[in-house]
């Protein structure tokens, strides 16, 4: 795995177009597709994930992406079921490094075969048939990190220099969106009863999303309609998603009802 510092430089000028993808998806469940849909339109690519982690080890985002259907959610769900982050080589580089003064951005690159955990390598690299990955990382003061990472498939070109140049002239707004998106999040966990926010991170990727769209104040038709599934697909995520909260309702849910006792 190769990583490199990406110094301060003058603010490059980048498409109008990629920057409106790449905002559209702040504080929304759909981050990194809103990611992978800016970068799709610079380079090839076929994946995107974006993980963040707190200065306690606790995962606080988690959003994937790819032009296969539903094949990135499933594998982010392993990857935090089995608890990769602390064998993904970024996030475990990250966490051991000492906390800067000023936020650090770096650019790292990985092929799959330099993955060390079999488990690890198959399920996100191996299984998924991707080859490699370039990432965005962020370190900050506080001790969160961050990492957007952008894949490529067997079947795509392998990332080389020119690559790399595009990702690093967009690698502050991916940055800055991710942070912001990260500062959305923490304010609705304030927003909610430490009970229910908890368990908000033991739901699936696609529970997550309906219930953002839930404690958004959107009906489930309205869900199903930005999601772009059938309403009876919503409404068994929702009821999964509220028995697992311990709520009855979408009104228990937008007041923060901690779980039943």
């Amino acid at each position: 795995m190769k990583r490199w510092r990406l110094s301060a430089a003058p603010e490059a000028t980048l498409s109008a177009s990629v920057v409106g993808d790449v905002l559209a998806g702040v504080g929304t469940p759909h981050l990194a597709a809103s990611y992978l849909a800016a970068m799709q339109r610079v380079m090839p690519v076929t994946f995107c994930t974006v993980f963040a982690v707190g200065a306690s080890g606790r995962i606080e985002t988690v959003s994937a992406a790819s032009s296969y259907g539903s094949t990135a959610e499933r594998t982010a769900e392993r990857y935090v079921a089995q608890r990769f982050d602390l064998l993904d080589p970024n996030m475990a580089w990250l966490a051991a490094r000492k906390l800067p003064r000023r936020a650090q951005l770096w650019l790292g690159h990985q092929l799959g075969d330099e993955v060390a955990d079999p488990a690890y390598r198959a399920a996100c690299y191996g299984d998924v048939g991707i080859r490699e990955r370039a990432s965005v990382l962020l370190l900050l003061p506080t001790g969160q990190r961050v990492a957007v990472s952008f894949y490529r498939s067997l079947a795509q070109p392998e990332f080389g220099a020119a690559d790399f140049a595009v990702i690093e002239r967009h690698a502050t707004l991916l940055a800055d969106a991710t942070t912001a998106h990260g500062r959305s999040a923490v304010a609705a966990r304030e927003a909610t009863a430490p009970a229910l926010a908890s368990r908000l991170l033991t739901l699936s990727l696609r529970e997550r999303e309906v219930i953002g769209h839930l404690m958004a104040g959107r009906t489930a038709k309205e869900a199903a309609r930005e999601i772009g599934v059938e309403l009876t697909t919503v409404r068994t995520h929702q009821y999964r998603a509220f028995r697992r909260l311990g709520i009855r309702s979408q009104k228990e849910l937008l007041r923060g009802w901690p779980a039943a006792q």
